[in-house]
């Protein structure tokens, strides 16, 4: 194995953790991964890493760090409607969609790493299975947009917020990223407020009733869920949405 393929390999642990929680994956599987990673790229907080109307020749892979899916109104506001982590692809729909109808931001300083289309198509008529795990990956975007949805009609706005760093939490502890209920979570109020579509000013009066009820301690930006059990039960939380079952697929 040469040894940009085995650097590869090593940036796209979080990918195989994600996946893994989910179904096996083959070392023949991870090294065609491996082999169809084109470049490494770093973004800082604030830039865009696929843009809106834009038609990408490459599918863009999140190793480090946190991004946002977003629409901007024509007002100027902002609405995030995913954040994706280490292990995510914030683009896999544009191989088949191909024109953006939305960007994807970066939250935190964060690198990546791009997979041509047709590296894709090539891993998408040489292994079935992990075409279905690649499919896997977009049918989980679509069940935490289901949940968003639901949150953004149903729920109160500091039930919206706890739900959120539920999500947050456990998928973050699926790729070892995160553990003991604390995780690092270095993004400001002003795109907390973005992610559960409020102002910055409620965003901050909602922390400060999470922090009142026992429920959060966020400082220097590591977040500690004090008691995960009662943040779940407050913010109606039921994990199955993100599947982490670990089952043939």
């Amino acid at each position: 194995m040469t040894s940009q393929i085995i650097e590869a390999a090593e940036l796209l642990q979080p990918m195989f953790r994600k996946l893994q929680q989910r179904d096996e994956l083959g070392d023949e599987e991870k090294r065609a991964i491996a082999e169809a990673a084109d470049q490494r790229l770093v973004f800082a907080p604030g830039d865009d890493l696929v843009a809106d109307g834009s038609r990408p020749e490459h599918s863009t892979l999140v190793t480090s760090g946190f991004t946002c899916r977003y629409k901007m109104l024509p007002n100027g506001s902002r609405q995030f409607t995913a954040i994706h982590l280490a292990g995510d692809f914030v683009d896999l729909h544009s191989f088949l969609l191909k024109e953006m109808d939305h960007s994807v931001g970066a939250l935190s300083h964060c690198t990546v790493i791009t997979f041509p289309h047709e590296r894709l198509v090539t891993i998408s008529q040489r292994f079935p299975h992990l075409t279905r795990m690649l499919w896997l990956s977009t049918l989980l975007d679509g069940a935490m947009h289901r949940e968003w949805l639901v949150g953004m009609g149903r729920l109160s706005a500091a039930q919206r917020t706890a739900h959120l760093l539920c999500e947050i939490y456990l998928r973050l502890a699926a790729i070892n990223l995160a553990r003991d209920n604390q995780f690092n979570f270095p993004i400001t109020q002003a795109s907390l407020a973005d992610a559960v579509g409020i102002s910055t000013v409620h965003v901050n009066r909602v922390l400060q009733e999470l922090r009142h009820g026992g429920y959060l301690a966020w400082d220097g930006g590591m977040l500690d869920l004090l008691d995960l059990d009662r943040l779940k039960a407050f913010a109606q939380f039921d994990e199955t949405y993100l599947h982490l079952v670990q089952e043939p697929r």
